[in-house]
Parts: structure tokens; sequence; C-alpha cells
């Protein structure tokens, strides 16, 4: 099966478009390397010129409300409509755990994309997921200075290569709208998670102090809220692997 990847040179992406090709499928990368631009909507006819299924896990790296409302709100209306004209029987897009409840800037852009989604005419899936293992050292490389101040909160990090797998799973079959929530196997503290990284030597050596944040990233608010599939990967596996890639 033809299956386009919105974003498939990214972090997901390119986990993505590797298990589709494994598993026999035909992955098409929508991006501007490829001469297609979400937000223009350029090369979109082109690239999706006999997909029968698009993932989306296109991104953008901010911590500003306008940006990331106007990156989701572009790049998915032009995706959609593109979509449409194609004839994609199935639109699958990648969304977070707890988008809904977590009130953050960011959160705001996706949310955005969510509704597009839904309000468009091309069969679909959202898939929310639980923050990434990565998550942790993001969060510390977004905070300079000698003292790392970290949100205190849970999390049920997941491998991204099994987030990768689930879409890939996903595209060819039937479009579900509101798929289960996937998640990692195990709950955990922010705060323990960045400071067993500084302790690997995966993040830069420093004090790491919990901040009680509003908008329900503090009290539960990234935590899925009911069944559904489960990852195999822990925190504690995923930093063992990452430390010991680390060159000596």
């Amino acid at each position: 099966m033809k299956i386009a990847v919105a974003g498939g040179t990214g972090v997901a992406g390119r986990l993505v478009v590797e298990v589709l090709r494994a598993r026999g499928h035909a992955p098409v990368v929508l991006s501007r390397g490829q001469g297609v631009d979400l937000l223009s909507g350029s090369g979109l006819d082109v690239g999706l010129a006999g997909a029968e299924a698009v993932i989306d896990v296109s991104n953008v790296i901010t911590t500003r409300r306008s940006v990331s409302v106007d990156f989701f709100d572009r790049a998915g209306r032009h995706l959609v409509a593109a979509a449409e004209r194609a004839g994609v029987r199935h639109l699958v897009t990648l969304s977070i755990v707890g988008v809904d409840r977590v009130r953050s800037p960011y959160y705001a852009g996706k949310l955005r994309q969510e509704e597009i989604v839904r309000g468009g005419a091309v069969p679909w899936t959202i898939l929310r997921a639980t923050q990434f293992h990565e998550f942790a050292g993001q969060l510390l490389n977004g905070v300079p200075g000698p003292v790392a101040v970290v949100p205190a909160g849970r999390v049920q990090p997941i491998a991204v290569r099994e987030v990768a797998e689930a879409l890939a799973g996903l595209a060819p079959e039937s479009p579900l709208a509101m798929a289960p929530e996937l998640a990692g196997p195990r709950v955990e503290s922010l705060v323990d998670m960045a400071r067993r990284l500084i302790a690997a030597g995966g993040a830069r050596r420093r004090p790491v102090l919990p901040l009680r944040v509003p908008g329900g990233m503090s009290s539960g608010g990234l935590l899925p809220t009911g069944a559904g599939p489960r990852g195999t990967q822990t925190f504690a596996d995923w930093l063992r692997e990452k430390t010991s890639a680390m060159p000596a």
C-alpha cells in the first residue's frame, strides 16, 4: 500500500517510514526535501497522488501559542484538503494524551489540528500517545542556567518506535475516529526522570528542582484516563540503551 508520511524526516516520522517499509508498504515522505511544503500546500497534490492512506506526524518545535496554532492550522488545512482531492481513504494523525486537559501553548496548536481532522471529509483516526522517553531530556535542554527547574508531574512515557509501530498498524485498517490512548508501561515522575538522566550522563550535571505548574501537568493531566494499548520499553530500559550507545 502506498502510504504518505507527513513529517517523515522527524524523530517519529523516520521510524514510521522505516516500519512501513519493513512491513511491505510503499511509504512516501512529505517534506520540504521532497518538494512538499505543508504550510503553503505546495507539492502536496503530487506527493499524495495514488496514496491510499496518510500518517501525519508533522511537528513544530515552539513554546509560543501563536506559532503552534499557526503551524498546525495551516499544515492541517492544506493536508486534509489535498488528501480529499487525492481520494485518500484514511488519515491517521498523531496527537498527545492530555492535550485537551493540560493548558499549554503548544497543545493549543495540537487541539487545532485535531479540530481540522475531525471537520474534514477524509475518514480519520486520531491516536493520542503519551510523552516519549526523550521528554525529560527535552525539558532539561530547554532550561538554561546552573539549576534545572522541572515541572512536578507524572507521565507514562513510551518509546518512539512503539508509537511508530502503532501508527503504521493503524493506517492500512479502517478508520477508528478516536483510537484508544497509547501509553508506556509505567507511570514515572518527570523530576525523577530528569535526575536519572543526568546521573547516567545523558544531560548536563546540575541540581534539579521540582516546580508545581498550573494548567494540569502537575496534577496527572498527561496520564491516560482509560484502558488502551501499552508499550513494553520502560524508561529504565530506554535509559540503559541510550547510555550504552554514548561514547566512552
